[in-house]
């Protein structure tokens, strides 16, 4: 047997085995410990096989493996449904930067080489199996001789116990009512037999097809795309020029009104500073998301003709992140006036996130993309993003939420007993404080969050947390 096929052979074992341990983590829900314990099984099943294979994980894929570790690690930390989706999105995030196929450094990875190593992982997690199965393996190389003659006369013994086995096994069954309800147990029903096969090829068909693409030695792809139109520097000066004219404008109108004090805004605009501030955050954020990326498309756009152009488009591209930290800042102001008269929630508190993260891009972006270091950006931006999911855990941001708002005078007290487990901890802490309505009310939803015993493949150290709480409460 050629070692293509004993390698993949092995990988197909290995993938039956995570897909065996996927069917009993994954029966129980939600996620939790279930989750880390399959990636962490999964990681180290490709450290294992490429030691075994003799050529171990390098280059990126050395940088995916605690990278997924740590995200599905983070999962059996928080409760809350958007951090979930968050650490979910790194994971995927993770599994591309495996992927990747540039033959340059892995720090030196453009933004279309993350594209395409996205539909590498893509494929891997939804192909690549197949690849496998046709490709790897020679079936005519596998044995025909005395184990082939073995493996048949073991199908053909099986074949014929199965009616027998049926056959005595219902008498036995007739006969005692204790037996009967030891085959009952052991026995799985249609539908339980028919989910526990659905889940175990699920999870097989996906760990193979991982298996395969992480343990194989990637071709490399020039992902180096040009475009098929240029913009001269001229086009380029106008655009940006009246676009610093529209930021100047606007930050002027700021400076003025925002950060001038209530009585102007007041007699100006007839409406209270915090309701100014009110309206308006949600759109100076997606200004700030529009300004990034319309800035790398005109760097990629652009013609590098000229040392002369090359100064412009970085005088004004530069000026306009000037203008853009402005109107952040303005953003930032007006969520802190928002917040102080209306509270805090999960949309505000992640969308204040995203700005400040943003900010922390835009400066990597003009000290690589402006200074002619293009290929560096790819790689920060990855790091800061890791950095502003691990951060935004560390935060709990539900419990922040719960904290803040407790303090205010007009508290929405329906709108903190919708918070994950993460803000059950702050919620019993408060009670005695509450007045007796709202402490009755908050007591009920409390109430309603007791539960039995869990299952440990769901155990999650903000739920547990949680429970302990609420058991500690009187």
């Amino acid at each position: 047997m050629g070692s293509r096929t004993r390698l993949a052979l092995a990988l197909l074992g290995a993938a039956l085995l995570l897909g065996l341990l996927g069917d009993e983590l994954f029966r129980a829900t939600p996620l939790g410990l279930n989750l880390f314990l399959w990636v962490l099984t999964q990681a180290i099943v490709l450290v294992g096989l490429g030691i075994w294979r003799g050529t171990p994980l390098v280059g990126a894929r050395r940088w995916m493996l605690p990278t997924l570790v740590l995200f599905a690690a983070l999962v059996v930390w928080r409760d809350s449904a958007l951090l979930l989706t968050l650490n979910l999105f790194a994971l995927v995030v993770a599994l591309t930067l495996g992927a990747l196929r540039t033959p340059r450094p892995v720090h030196r990875a453009g933004l279309s080489d993350y594209v395409v190593g996205l539909g590498y992982a893509g494929a891997a997690v939804g192909g690549r199996t197949v690849t496998l199965m046709q490709e790897d393996i020679d079936w005519e190389d596998l044995p025909r001789g005395s184990q082939a003659k073995q493996a048949v006369a073991v199908g053909r013994g099986l074949m014929l116990a199965a009616p027998l086995l049926f056959l005595f096994g219902a008498l036995f069954v007739a006969a005692d009512s204790v037996f009967q309800g030891y085959v009952t147990d052991a026995v799985p029903s249609a539908h339980e037999l028919t989910t526990h096969l659905l889940l175990v090829a699920v999870f097989a068909w996906i760990s193979a097809g991982m298996l395969r693409e992480y343990l194989s030695r990637p071709l490399p792809v020039e992902a180096d795309v040009q475009p098929s139109f240029r913009l001269g520097g001229t086009e380029l000066a106008v655009a940006l020029g009246l676009l610093d004219l529209l930021f100047l404008a606007f930050v002027l109108v700021q400076l003025r009104y925002l950060f001038g004090g209530a009585s102007l805004v007041e007699g100006r605009t007839h409406l209270t500073y915090a309701e100014y501030a009110r309206h308006g955050f949600f759109e100076l954020v997606t200004v700030a998301a529009l300004v990034l990326p319309l800035l790398l498309l005109a760097d990629w756009l652009r013609r590098r003709e000229s040392p002369r152009d090359d100064r412009i488009f970085r005088l004004l591209a530069g000026a306009l992140i000037v203008l853009l930290f402005v109107v952040m800042a303005s953003a930032l102001q007006r969520m802190r006036l928002y917040q102080r008269e209306y509270g805090l929630t999960e949309l505000r508190l992640y969308a204040t996130g995203v700005m400040i993260w943003l900010a922390v891009v835009l400066v990597w972006a003009a000290t690589t993309v402006l200074r002619g270091r293009r290929d560096l950006f790819a790689v920060g931006a990855l790091v800061s993003g890791f950095a502003a999911i691990f951060v935004m855990n560390a935060l709990n941001p539900d419990a922040l939420i719960a904290r803040t708002n407790l303090e205010r005078p007009n508290l929405d007290l329906p709108y903190l007993m919708n918070l994950s487990d993460d803000a059950t901890p702050t919620l019993v802490k408060a009670l005695p404080s509450l007045d007796p309505a709202l402490r009755a009310q908050l007591e009920a939803e409390l109430t309603a969050r007791r539960r039995g015993e869990s299952d440990w493949r769901t155990w999650n150290w903000s739920r547990s947390r949680a429970q302990a709480a609420l058991d500690r409460a009187p």
